[in-house]
């Protein structure tokens, strides 16, 4: 099968009368589409000369007239039009190479793919683009992309990378400022491998490409219990998370004197671990690292004490909230906060140790059904239970280790309302306005996992 073949053609495509699922796209206005890069960028001009070719061989040559930007309306077999590209590395911090065996097999697919850095926010590291693939980003200037960095020294990248060309990568960088590309850029801080001198050392050389480099966070690496075999990682300590705080955000305050922007933050997580409390909101400026867990409590508070100011009365139900034990003390705030002001509400939080991965990882989005389930048996969970919508796979309604939503609710006798991180979310759940959940979607593991490599 062709990679670019068509699944199915929209009512309103302009190639409605054309184009038929099973065709293969081959080309648009010359130019050949190898995948969903080329195929979005090339669609993008109001006059296309479209060639498509038929399951038997047969050629069709199609000239259409649409708007600019608008869509064809077309969807292929699969997302990428082209095999996802997988990790090259073997890098000493992994998160999944720390996971037990037995998990459904996405969960172990290293994804390090620039298409789905652009189109989905995925971080690459670069190590897996020839020269091609970097003149392309330059060429159709796809941008932004997301950068995972680590360090910038070339002998401490490769090092912690596994991959003689991870060295290669602040060459890159300059290569992609130079062509105009915005980079958004991570650093998965080890204490004793890229922090203290080598993380300022990061930090100056990717400043040194600003306004290219638009932001940088730094975030604690996670280390499980599953780590037999693996370079010997050690977590952030309460003190060393508080230096790298003053770190960075020393340096974040030069770069706003230099630059007139922060560019540098820390994740929340490491706020947490030192026992800090979250800079204020303008601290964060436009929120650029908020999928990366930078600013994203902050924000929630922020958002919380406005739906605060408009909520009328609760509904007076008992409920209960589950939540990581690095977040429980905001949330135990924030409850307090709302209780000041309508006493009627009734409510309480429970932290969850995760027994799963070991008791370091301390993120809600980590969190097991089983682990759910253990801790809250028995508990006095009121009329519902709400848990952060990232501990579930967004479709199908799991936890990490498969158990189901309606199972966990079925064990705790409860209903459990998934919430997405938004403050004005949390609120109207708190106070009773719940919401909506859909039916979720159920496919075999196999299937799954074709779907995904495909």
């Amino acid at each position: 099968m062709h990679r670019c073949t068509i699944r199915h053609v929209d009512a309103d495509s302009p190639l409605r009368r054309h184009a038929q699922p099973g065709d293969a796209l081959v080309s648009i206005n010359g130019n050949v589409i190898h995948d969903v890069l080329d195929y979005k960028y090339y669609a993008y001009d109001t006059h296309l000369t479209v060639e498509l070719r038929t399951p038997s061989g047969e050629t069709k040559t199609v000239t259409i007239r649409k708007p600019e930007g608008g869509e064809l309306g077309l969807d292929f077999e699969t997302y990428l039009m082209d095999n996802a590209r997988s990790c090259a590395n073997h890098c000493v911090f992994c998160f999944i190479d720390q996971m037990p065996k037995g998990m459904r097999p996405t969960l172990y697919f290293k994804d390090d793919d620039a298409r789905l850095s652009f189109l989905m926010g995925n971080y690459m590291t670069l190590t897996n683009l020839s020269k091609r693939e970097v003149q392309r980003i330059i060429d159709l200037h796809i941008s932004p992309i997301n950068i995972s960095v680590q360090a910038t020294d070339p002998e401490l990248r490769a090092f912690m990378l596994g991959n003689p060309r991870a060295g290669e990568t602040l060459g890159i960088m300059q290569r992609f400022a130079e062509g105009g590309i915005t980079m958004n850029c991570q650093i998965v801080c080890c204490p004793g491998l890229n922090d203290d001198a080598q993380l300022q050392k990061t930090m100056e050389d990717l400043a040194a490409l600003y306004p290219h480099v638009r932001s940088v966070s730094i975030v604690p690496v996670g280390v499980t219990k599953f780590r037999e075999g693996l370079y010997p990682l050690t977590p952030f300590t309460p003190e060393h998370a508080a230096e790298t705080i003053d770190q960075v955000e020393a340096f974040g305050d030069d770069c706003i004197a230099r630059y007139g922007e922060r560019i540098f933050f820390c994740g929340d997580e490491l706020y947490l671990k030192a026992g800090r409390p979250l800079p204020p909101d303008e601290f964060y400026e436009s929120y650029t690292q908020l999928e990366n867990g930078v600013g994203m409590l902050r924000l929630m508070e922020t958002e919380f004490s406005g739906a605060l100011k408009l909520a009328d009365e609760p509904d007076g139900a008992a409920f209960s909230i589950a939540c990581g034990v690095g977040a429980a003390p905001l949330f135990r705030e924030l409850l307090d906060r709302a209780k000041e002001c309508f006493p009627a509400l009734n409510g309480r939080v429970y932290a969850i140790q995760n027994d799963f991965f070991g008791h370091s990882i301390t993120v809600s989005g980590l969190i097991t059904g089983q682990d759910l389930i253990a801790q809250l048996k028995g508990q006095d969970l009121g009329e519902r239970l709400l848990i952060s919508q990232n501990m579930l796979r967004h479709d199908e309604l799991d936890f990490l280790d498969d158990v189901t939503l309606e199972q966990a609710a079925e064990a705790l006798g409860v209903p459990i309302y998934p919430v997405s991180q938004d403050g004005f979310d949390l609120c109207d759940a708190m106070f009773g306005l719940l919401p909506e959940i859909p039916e979720p979607k159920r496919e075999s593991r196999s299937q799954e996992y074709y779907e995904y490599n495909q």
